[in-house]
């Protein structure tokens, strides 16, 4: 059914989806009060930089939610057609059927989009009781596929397909959510195996549903580039890697994945490195204890850095409210996520451990360049700009985003260990790059 809500005004979108996601901080058990807190810290200082979306992460149904894991059998939350609806206890404004309807009204006023975790799927509550299909004759054990159910959640069996109007259930269940005026989904256990099945019908009624939203698919371990046009094809963004955490490795893991992936993102759809786990995480999370991120300020840097100039989604796990303004400062630098918003070519083009370098094209002749070191230990380097794709003599100014500062370029009249790997004629971009840090640089010619 149409949403009685009506969908937020937005241009087209050319940009990655950006925003809020509760999972790092919250895990399965966020409440409505936690949501609307970090909405309106995002409101009032992020959104006027892209960050427009808020997602409410898994188990937001389930009353006996805790942190560090599932529950067996757990008493989730549903109507009489087995979909699954908000606690109340976590989200008073779900009470009486209202579902997230409230909530969302709320989040719209604030000028944000409202987005929510889905595993593919019925619920095993659904199957117990033989719930109806709405609109069909069928009922749940006649559309249910309990061989090919999630391996690590043990809330839903999947659908089978080949069923005659097995579909109708995800139909039932995208018009509630297009009631509630849902605009972004976080569809979870559909690309580790790939599902393509359950991805088409899942698309196939988001269509139907009246309401346009955003589908996100999850998780991303051992995906292939094979299912590109798939994926363009049936959702918005999917993810290319498994859960990335607060540790060096997830983050350094994830440069060979985008190295792969990068090069096709765009409007057609958005290779997703995950959430980045920035700022206070761990509250009541999936895993570890309270703590704000254990990732270094260089790391966290190289994180974002590698994120934008792949334009990857940014969906930050930490709890805005509680988070060292340091943070807040990194995701709000306009020039930083500049890149992410409007660059174009972005790609690696050299690899050699510990340095790593991405190019990227922006507007007006703007230039992009991401120098990464992966070693332990500080890397002091001079770029050749033509091993970047700048010209061999720089017109213009070469600054670096994260800090504001100029960045020294030298004209190379010979070939010296002053700078040493620069071709006679170019010219030499002298950086220093910390031990698991990046620069990015913009080069503007002069106009």
């Amino acid at each position: 059914m149409p949403s009685e809500h009506t969908a937020l005004p937005r241009p087209e979108d050319t940009r990655p989806p950006m925003g809020w996601n509760s999972w790092d901080s919250f895990g399965t058990t966020v409440t409505e009060a936690e949501v609307l807190a970090n909405a309106q810290f995002l409101a009032e200082h992020l959104l006027p930089l892209g960050w427009d979306t808020v997602v409410i992460d898994i188990d937001w149904s389930d009353p006996s939610a805790r942190a560090h894991g599932y529950n067996d059998a757990a008493p989730l939350v549903m109507d009489e057609h087995g979909r699954l609806l908000p606690d109340p206890g976590r989200f008073p404004s779900a009470a009486d059927g209202a579902g997230f309807a409230p909530l969302a009204e709320e989040i719209h006023a604030l000028g944000l989009r409202l987005g929510i975790h889905v595993m593919r799927g019925i619920p095993r509550r659904a199957l117990a009781a033989n719930t109806p299909v709405l609109g069909t004759d069928l009922r749940a054990a006649d559309i249910a596929d309990p061989a090919n159910s999630c391996e690590w959640n043990p809330h839903m069996v999947g659908i089978d397909h080949s069923v005659p109007g097995a579909g109708a259930y995800y139909d039932s269940v995208l018009a509630l959510y297009a009631s509630w005026g849902v605009d972004f989904l976080k569809v979870d256990d559909m690309l580790w195996p790939y599902q393509a099945a359950e991805i088409e019908a899942f698309s196939e009624s988001i269509t139907r549903c009246g309401r346009p939203m955003r589908l996100s698919l999850s998780p991303g371990r051992d995906l292939s580039l094979t299912r590109l046009d798939h994926l363009r094809e049936h959702a918005t963004m999917w993810r290319i890697c498994d859960d990335l955490w607060d540790r060096w490795e997830d983050v350094e893991a994830n440069f060979a994945r985008f190295a792969r992936w990068a090069p096709h993102a765009g409007p057609a759809g958005w290779p997703d490195g995950d959430m980045l786990p920035l700022g206070r995480i761990g509250i009541r999370a999936e895993r570890g204890e309270p703590r704000d991120s254990l990732l270094t300020t260089d790391e966290q840097i190289t994180l974002l850095t590698l994120w934008v100039i792949a334009r990857s989604p940014l969906m930050v796990g930490g709890d805005l409210p509680t988070s060292d303004p340091s943070t807040i400062a990194l995701l709000s630098n306009a020039d930083v996520l500049a890149v992410h918003a409007d660059s174009h070519g972005n790609g690696e083009v050299f690899r050699e451990a510990p340095l790593v370098l991405w190019t990227a094209d922006g507007p007006d002749g703007d230039q992009y360049v991401a120098a990464f070191n992966l070693g332990e230990e500080e890397l002091p380097v001079a770029l050749d700009s033509q091993d970047v794709g700048l010209p061999a003599a720089l017109d213009g100014e070469v600054v670096e985003l994260w800090s504001g500062e100029a960045v020294g370029a030298r004209p190379v009249s010979e070939q010296s260990d002053a700078a040493r790997g620069v071709a006679p004629g170019s010219t030499a971009i002298d950086l220093r790059i910390p031990r698991h840090g990046a620069v990015l640089l913009r080069y503007r010619p002069a106009r």
